[in-house]
C-alpha cells in the first residue's frame, strides 16, 4: 500500500514545478537559520552567550534586506530541478548584495545607540553571507541531484552502455550520456585497444580489453545493449570489425562523429548517431598527387557537365580546392544546378584565390547551345560526368541512352577538339564491360568513340568504376526508405553482388586519373571486394536496430531487365596494367580505327529516328559484340 503511494505520487506531482513564492520563504528560512548559526559560530558554540530577543530584533532587519536582494536578482524564479552555473551566480548575486546593504548600514548607523538592538555587527553578517550562500546553492544542488537520480530516474527507459574508447572523446560521450532526460545510461565499462589503460579505472568505470569487453560472455552477464564507439580517426577496418562484432552479440552500435561537427567545440547528446552503412564500405583514405592536381589545374578553365548529380558535384567540391580561375558547370537538372549554386555561389575564394564560377542551363544533346558554351569559355579541362545511369529506364527508352550517353558525349568530345581542349576526362561505369543492358553498351559506346579521338591535341581519358555509395540511384538509401517505412526491403536476387566505392573517393581517382593519364587510355579503379546486396541488406537493418527476418522482411522480386547477377571491371579479352597509382590500373582494350568509329556512327545517327527500338539495338550488339542482353525482351537478338 506504502508503494503504491509513493508510486501514485511520483506520478502525479514529479512533473509539476514547486511555486516561487514558496522557493523564496524557503530561501528566507535558510538565512533566518544560518544567522542563527552565525551568532553561534561568533560566540563559539557558547550557549549562555546567546540573547534570543537581541538575534530575533536583528534577525527582521536582515530577512527585510535579503528579501529585497532576492526579489531584485530574482534569484527565486529558477526551477530546482535544472539548476546550473547561472543559478549559482544569481544567488552569489543576491547574498552579495544584501551582505554588503547589512555592512553599509552598520557603518551608517553604528553611531547610534539603539541602532544595535537591530543591526548585527560585522563578523555576524559575513559569516552569515558565507553560510547562507554555501546552504542555498547546495540545497539546490542536492535536490536537483535527488531528482534526477531517485525520481526521473525511476521513470525513464534504461540503457546498460559500453564505451569504445577510454581518450578525452570517451569522457566527453560519458557526460553527454548522464544528461539525456528520456534514458538513463548505466555506463557499464570503457573498452580501449591501449593495453597501458586496460584493468584501470576511469572515474569509477573499469576500463577492460576488447577481448573481454565484447565477449558473449561479458555482454549478457552484464544484460549490455549497447555500444557507442568514441575513437576519433579510427581505422575504416577495425571500425568495422567492431561494428559487426557488436551486431552479432545484438548491440545497438552508435558512433561519435569528428569533432569538428560537434557544436562550439561541445559534444551533445543529440549528436551521438548510428552506424551508417556507408562508414563499413569505406577504405583506407587515398592519398593523390596533390601537387600534380596543382599545378594542373590551378588558373585553369574546367568544365563539369552533369555537374549538379552526385558525382558531377563532388567533382566540383574537389576541383575548387586547386584554384582554378573559372569553373563552368553544365547540368540540365534546373533545380539541382540551383541547389548547387546556392551552395558555392558566384565565385570561391580560398587562401587569397578566387574562382569565378558560370552556372549553365544546357542539354548536352544540343550541339548549338554547346558549342556557344564552349566557344565562349574555352574550357582547358573538360570532365564528362552527364549521362543516363538507371539500368531498367534505359532499358525501357534506348532512344534516349542512346542520345545522351553515345550521341551527347559525342559533342562534348568533338567541341573539346575544336576548341584544343587539353583533357577530356570521362566518368564511365563497370556496366560497360561485358554489358547487359541498354545503358552499359551505350556507355562501352562512348568510350569507344572517345577514345578514338585520342591521337591529336585533346587527350581522352576514361574513368570506369561500379556503384557509388549516396548517389542518384543507389541501393542504400533505397533501402533506408524501406526500413523506415517498415519493410520489406526488396532485393532483385539473393546472390546478386556489387562493388561500392563512396562518392568522394571515386571523385578524387576521377581527379587524379583525369590529370595525370596520357590519353587514349581506360583507367579503371581498385574498388576492393564486391559486396552480396542481400548481406548488405541484412547489415543495414541490424544497424537500425531491428532484426532481420523478424522486425523486417527481406523479399526477392526478381532481376530487373539487363540486370548482372555479379559486376565486372573488365572485358573477357582484357587485362590490367599498372599506373603510377596502386588504386589506379588501365585496361589493355581493343583499339578501334577512327574510321571505323566514325562509321558506325554514322550508321547510328541514321537508325535512331526511325523510332525502331530493336534496331536500335541491334545495330549496338553489332557495335559491341560482347553485348549480350540479360532478363531483357532484347535477348531475341542475340545469336544462339
Amino acid at each position: 500500500m506504502k508503494t503504491r503511494l509513493i508510486e501514485w505520487t511520483l506520478k502525479h506531482y514529479s512533473d509539476r514545478f514547486v511555486s516561487q513564492w514558496f522557493i523564496l520563504l524557503y530561501d528566507l528560512s535558510v538565512v533566518f537559520a544560518t544567522f542563527f548559526l552565525a551568532h553561534v559560530m561568533r560566540i563559539n558554540f557558547a550557549r549562555e552567550g546567546i540573547d534570543l530577543l537581541l538575534v530575533l530584533n536583528q534577525s527582521l532587519l536582515v530577512l527585510a534586506v535579503y528579501l529585497a536582494a532576492f526579489l531584485v536578482t530574482r534569484s527565486h524564479r529558477s526551477i530546482i530541478r535544472h539548476s546550473g552555473f547561472n543559478d549559482s551566480m544569481r544567488i552569489l548575486k543576491a547574498t552579495g548584495l544584501a551582505g554588503v546593504a547589512l555592512l553599509l548600514l552598520w557603518f551608517v548607523l553604528i553611531q547610534y545607540r539603539p541602532a544595535r538592538f537591530w543591526i548585527p555587527p560585522p563578523s555576524v553578517i559575513i559569516i552569515n553571507f558565507l553560510l547562507a550562500h554555501l546552504f542555498l546553492v547546495w540545497s539546490r544542488f542536492i535536490i536537483k541531484s535527488a531528482y534526477h537520480d531517485f525520481i526521473a530516474r525511476d521513470r525513464r527507459k534504461q540503457s546498460r552502455v559500453m564505451i569504445y574508447g577510454a581518450g578525452q572523446a570517451g569522457m566527453l560521450t560519458r557526460n553527454a550520456l548522464k544528461g539525456d532526460p528520456d534514458f538513463r545510461h548505466e555506463l557499464i565499462a570503457f573498452i580501449d585497444d591501449n593495453q597501458k589503460k586496460v584493468d584501470k579505472v576511469l572515474e569509477g568505470i573499469p576500463v577492460i580489453s576488447a577481448e573481454k569487453g565484447l565477449s558473449d560472455e561479458f555482454v549478457s552477464r552484464n544484460n549490455i545493449n549497447q555500444i557507442i564507439i568514441a575513437i576519433q580517426g579510427l581505422e575504416p577496418d577495425h571500425k568495422t570489425s567492431i561494428v559487426d562484432r557488436g551486431m552479432e552479440l545484438g548491440l545497438k552500435v552508435k558512433v561519435v562523429p569528428s569533432i569538428n561537427q560537434w557544436i562550439n567545440g561541445q559534444l551533445s547528446l543529440n549528436q551521438l548517431r548510428e552506424v551508417r552503412i556507408e562508414e563499413l564500405l569505406e577504405r583506407a583514405p587515398i592519398k593523390l598527387n596533390n601537387q600534380a592536381l596543382y599545378d594542373e589545374l590551378r588558373g585553369k578553365t574546367v568544365m563539369v557537365t552533369g555537374a549538379a548529380g552526385s558525382i558531377g558535384s563532388e567533382i566540383v567540391r574537389q576541383i575548387l580546392v586547386y584554384y582554378p580561375a573559372q569553373l563552368i558547370l553544365v547540368d540540365q537538372a534546373e533545380t539541382a544546378l540551383y541547389e548547387l549554386q546556392n551552395e558555392i555561389g558566384p565565385t570561391h575564394g580560398y587562401n587569397g584565390h578566387s574562382t569565378s564560377i558560370r552556372y549553365v542551363l544546357a542539354n548536352i544533346k544540343d550541339r548549338f547551345r554547346m558549342d556557344h558554351v564552349f566557344e565562349t569559355s574555352r574550357p582547358q579541362y573538360v570532365f564528362h560526368a552527364a549521362a543516363y545511369k538507371h539500368v531498367p529506364l534505359m532499358e525501357e527508352n534506348p532512344y534516349e541512352a542512346v542520345m545522351v550517353n553515345v550521341f551527347g558525349t559525342r559533342v562534348i568530345a568533338d567541341l573539346s577538339v575544336k576548341y584544343r581542349a587539353l583533357k577530356f576526362v570521362m566518368v564511365s561505369t563497370d556496366k560497360a564491360v561485358n554489358p547487359t543492358n541498354v545503358m552499359g553498351a551505350s556507355k562501352r559506346i562512348a568510350e569507344i568513340y572517345t577514345q578514338s579521338l585520342s591521337n591529336g591535341h585533346t587527350q581522352f581519358i576514361t574513368t570506369r568504376f561500379g556503384n557509388v555509395l549516396g548517389s542518384n540511384g543507389s541501393v542504400i538509401p533505397l533501402f533506408r526508405k524501406q526500413i523506415e517505412h517498415g519493410g520489406p526491403v526488396t532485393i532483385t536476387h539473393k546472390e546478386i553482388t556489387r562493388y561500392f566505392m563512396t562518392i568522394p573517393e571515386a571523385c578524387r581517382l576521377v581527379l587524379e586519373a583525369g590529370v595525370t593519364g596520357n590519353g587514349g587510355e581506360i583507367l579503371i579503379f581498385d574498388m576492393g571486394k564486391s559486396v552480396r546486396i542481400y548481406d548488405l541488406a541484412q547489415k543495414m537493418i541490424r544497424l537500425s536496430g531491428l532484426v532481420p527476418g523478424k522486425d523486417i522482411q527481406i523479399t526477392e522480386i526478381g532481376l530487373r531487365p539487363g540486370e548482372k547477377l555479379i559486376e565486372e571491371l573488365l572485358a573477357k579479352d582484357e587485362v590490367t596494367l599498372p599506373t603510377h597509382h596502386p588504386q589506379i590500373m588501365r585496361a589493355s582494350v581493343r583499339k578501334y580505327d577512327k574510321e571505323e568509329v566514325q562509321a558506325f556512327m554514322d550508321e547510328l545517327s541514321q537508325l535512331i529516328f526511325k523510332g525502331d527500338h530493336f534496331a536500335l539495338v541491334h545495330l549496338m550488339k553489332q557495335i559491341v559484340p560482347e553485348y549480350c542482353s540479360s532478363n531483357s525482351m532484347y535477348s531475341c537478338l542475340d545469336k544462339a
